[in-house]
């Protein structure tokens, strides 16, 4: 197996995974945390958990990510090169917020929380950074 195909796979994985886990938050579980208040500190950082809306929003855009990062639309190579680009792209740039601990900036209301600050420093942004470099290696010999 080629390094970039475990990076599609280790990258569609995650992506799919992420997207349903905000299926299943946006149908109110507050899985894998015990109750609400501790999933929305955690989670959102703040008092009140997202709504259905937003989380499905997510949900929806991380799944079209893993589809794109997947080499979909088959007959639209040129389309899923530049949707994986963006993905790259836009995962790096939530990863650098997290970091500077700007996330507020991309999702206006989240992160007030010194709780959720520091996972965003410490998990969230790694793993959007990690992400982020693993569809890029997936995608940066497509269509050569």
């Amino acid at each position: 197996m080629t390094i970039e195909r475990a990076a599609r796979r280790v990258s569609v994985t995650a992506l799919t995974a992420l997207a349903g886990a905000h299926v299943a938050w946006g149908l109110g579980s507050t899985w894998p945390l015990p109750d609400r208040e501790t999933f929305s500190d955690v989670v959102a950082g703040r008092q009140e958990p997202p709504g259905p809306v937003p989380c499905f929003a997510v949900a929806g855009a991380l799944g079209t990510a893993a589809l794109l990062v997947a080499g979909r639309p088959r007959r639209r190579p040129a389309l899923s090169g530049i949707g994986a680009a963006g993905v790259a792209g836009v995962l790096a740039v939530r990863g650098a917020a997290g970091l500077a601990g700007r996330t507020e900036l991309l999702a206006p209301g989240a992160g007030a929380s010194p709780r959720f600050r520091r996972l965003d420093r410490v998990v969230y942004a790694p793993l959007c950074l990690a992400l982020a470099a693993s569809t890029a290696v997936a995608t940066a010999r497509r269509g050569r």
